[in-house]
């Protein structure tokens, strides 16, 4: 009998909880980077096991929004968190309840969502640590278990989905068993080339870049052609991310072109362009137009 169950993945920005889907899904379907809120929208990633299959929701990092786009991406986790059938809440292994957190227990108390703290990162500190944090966390919410894990190395990783065996619901699969991810191939693609800009440009540049396929067609050699738009703020961050004669740009297409070419199994031509367009972030017309949509 074929089961399934629900998941979404919440916590602060950077406490892995990308990294965490990829590792359970043994495919990368999700970017990563070491700068804050990398993830915008919700990512659904399908892992099977057995006769099991979770459908993880990967969202943004909960934190206090600056922009229409930051309210948007907040907004994201507050509806991630109801009607599903577990919560996974991601914390680092340190003994604090940070306002991220304590916004995200608020909601689970609103939505009585079952939930499992997942304390990530244990490879980077003493297990006696994670006495301490469990029984603030303990003190604070009533979770249904708590699995410390690193996403990093995988540690912990079969106990986590031993615990989510027991939210799974007799019935058919959600998704086809050969899916992975039902994010388009182009969405994919748009989004390496966004984690190219994250890993390769500075401060507060990238979180202003957004990122459109504006072609994707296969040749007749197998061979993909892509074409991508770049879109920034500022004219000055135009510059930036083209580089002097183009060498920024260049890396950041030549890196975001192998990766596409792991992915899609195949030899990729890819041209890129970059744009300005002022204030996108706080433009509900340019947020539609760049997928960033609510209704």
């Amino acid at each position: 009998m074929t089961k399934s169950a629900m998941i979404t993945i919440c916590g602060r920005p950077n406490v892995g909880k990308s990294t965490l889907t990829n590792a359970l899904v043994g495919e990368k379907v999700a970017i990563v980077s070491p700068k804050p809120q990398t993830t915008r929208n919700r990512i659904t990633a399908i892992v099977e096991r057995g006769e099991t299959q979770f459908v993880l929701l990967d969202t943004p990092g909960i934190h206090k929004p600056r922009t229409k786009l930051g309210d948007y991406m907040v907004n994201v986790v507050r509806e991630s968190v109801a009607d599903v059938d577990c919560v996974l809440m991601m914390v680092e292994p340190v003994a604090s309840i940070g306002p991220q957190e304590e916004a995200l227990i608020e909601r689970l108390k609103e939505t009585g969502s079952p939930a499992i703290l997942v304390i990530n990162k244990i490879d980077t500190v003493e297990k006696g640590r994670l006495l301490e944090v469990i029984a603030l966390y303990s003190a604070a919410y009533d979770f249904d278990a708590v699995i410390p894990v690193s996403a990093k190395t995988g540690d912990g990783l079969n106990e986590l989905l031993v615990e989510l065996e027991k939210y799974a619901e007799e019935g058919p699969h959600f998704f086809p068993d050969d899916m992975i991810t039902d994010q388009p191939e182009r969405q994919i693609c748009a989004e390496l080339v966004r984690e190219k800009l994250l890993r390769c440009l500075d401060k507060e540049i990238p979180h202003g870049t957004a990122v459109e396929v504006t072609r994707f067609s296969e040749r007749d050699d197998g061979v993909v052609e892509i074409d991508v738009t770049i879109y920034c703020e500022k004219d000055s961050h135009k510059g930036i991310v083209i580089g002097k004669k183009g060498a920024m740009l260049k890396k950041i297409g030549e890196l975001a072109r192998t990766d596409m070419e792991a992915f899609l199994g195949t030899k990729v031509f890819l041209q890129t362009w970059v744009k300005v367009k002022e204030n996108w972030r706080d433009s509900m017309a340019q947020l539609r137009n760049f997928g960033y949509n609510n209704e």
